[in-house]
């Protein structure tokens, strides 16, 4: 049972940078790979945490998820109240838009909690706690998508969670933007940006992304998309990509957590 909420909101305003389609990457990996839990929920109810300035991320997360889960609803939470306000004009059947921070103060366990470019302007130190707590928020089989990504949706990294902790990485891009996959890297959540160091591994992982992407060159006379699945082919023999070549098509590449968790001190 969640806890009582807290009188005020736990968390710090962000910048609020928002812009249409930012999250169009995300928004359509987590309707493909976590609908069909949203379409078995009885209440499949998502949370845009930290929506930003303007709704627009909240309002494209409700009309992507429905057409995985008809029944899902979504509701925006953000810290700034003034931000809030701004939003409830645009609140309609199943959006709606609450003040609130990490502990998310809403009744019941939500399905979903989304969370993008929120923990990148927090210290590193922070993001464990802030992924217990909203993990602990979560209904049984629900997830938590928690990343980073540029200001227009073209580069994203994200790593997601079950109520049990982190699950799986995933890097996604537009590929015709792409010169090679450490470009990435300046997209890494908190927890793995300052690891993009020798030593750690997602360092090695992205060391071996460019090199499989060099190997490729002559696919890229078939497009970028050919060029980046063979990448992915090859990089598959020496990493535990965790996703099938639909997804790779999508510029997208998903690995188990366990394998670019950072090294302990």
């Amino acid at each position: 049972m969640a806890s009582r909420t807290p009188s005020r909101p736990v968390g710090t305003v962000t910048r609020g940078t928002t812009n249409p389609n930012r999250l169009r990457r995300m928004d359509r990996w987590i309707a493909a790979t976590h609908g069909a839990e949203l379409r078995r929920s009885p209440d499949p109810l998502a949370v845009d945490l930290g929506y930003g300035a303007a709704p627009w991320t909240a309002v494209e997360l409700l009309l992507r998820l429905r057409t995985a889960a008809p029944h899902a609803r979504v509701v925006g939470v953000e810290i700034d109240p003034a931000r809030v306000a701004a939003a409830k004009p645009y609140e309609r059947e199943g959006l709606s838009f609450r003040h609130g921070g990490f502990e998310i103060p809403l009744p019941g366990s939500p399905t979903l909690i989304r969370a993008a470019n929120v923990l990148r302007q927090y210290d590193e130190e922070q993001v464990a706690a802030v992924w217990e707590r909203l993990c602990g928020r979560l209904a049984p089989g629900g997830l938590l998508v928690e990343g980073t990504c540029d200001e227009i949706g073209r580069r994203h990294v994200w790593v997601a969670l079950g109520p049990e902790g982190p699950r799986t990485v995933t890097f996604a891009t537009r590929l015709g933007s792409l010169d090679r996959p450490s470009d990435l890297a300046e997209r890494l959540p908190k927890v793995l940006i300052h690891r993009n160091v020798p030593g750690e591994p997602v360092h090695a992982f992205l060391r071996d992304f460019d090199r499989a992407w060099a190997a490729a060159a002559p696919y890229a006379s078939y497009g970028a998309r050919q060029r980046w699945m063979r990448a992915v082919r090859d990089l598959a023999a020496d990493w535990p990509v965790a996703d099938r070549a639909a997804r790779w098509r999508q510029g997208e590449v998903t690995v188990p957590w366990g394998a670019l968790a950072p090294r302990q001190g």
